[in-house]
């Protein structure tokens, strides 16, 4: 997967004979890093592949169409976050509850997660991070779980750059007041 640049797959895509190919090997390039993505916004497993299918389908719908202005990463991360905002904000509206309801839902049903791997600490921290409004939330899990610069947050968000660290900042904040509560 590694030996093909982005660059050579989006070349590969446009012929008909070996787009299928390229197509598969750009989401087994990026499919990892795109479900942890979502799955730290919506924390359900079954949700997260959802999303992260619903992104595969858009992506293969617009891909002939991308411009490389940006980079295929950040161009696939865009997509997966505006997929992710909708289920939440369509599982707010299906369930007519505000989206803090819907984070104490997603948080009740992370404790009965069988497939979370993490010990209580991470558990913790993940709770902390669903208390969070839903931007922080996003540039919280984009700064520190994938560790993404805020030039690069900045053209998936299409946010300033002081925006997204004044989010973190107050992101983090938030956090170490929750895991300072027992």
């Amino acid at each position: 997967m590694e030996k093909y640049s982005d660059r050579e797959l989006l070349e590969q895509f446009k012929s008909e004979d070996s787009r299928h190919f390229a197509f598969n090997t750009i989401v087994r390039k990026h499919q990892e890093k795109l479900y942890w993505h979502i799955r730290r916004m919506v924390l359900d497993h079954d949700d997260a592949d959802d999303i992260l299918q619903n992104t595969w389908i858009k992506t293969w719908k617009g891909l002939d169409k991308f411009r490389a202005d940006a980079n295929l990463y950040t161009w696939l991360y865009r997509i997966a976050t505006n997929e992710t905002i909708t289920f939440l904000n369509n599982k707010k509206k299906r369930f007519f509850v505000s989206i803090g309801d819907v984070e104490h839902k997603l948080a009740s049903d992370f404790e009965s997660d069988n497939t979370f791997t993490g010990d209580q600490i991470q558990r913790k921290l993940q709770k902390a991070v669903l208390t969070l409004p839903e931007k922080q939330r996003l540039v919280f899990n984009m700064k520190y779980f994938d560790e993404m610069k805020y030039n690069k947050m900045s053209e998936v968000l299409d946010t300033s750059v002081g925006a997204l660290k004044a989010s973190y900042h107050h992101a983090v904040k938030k956090i170490e007041e929750y895991l300072k509560q027992d």
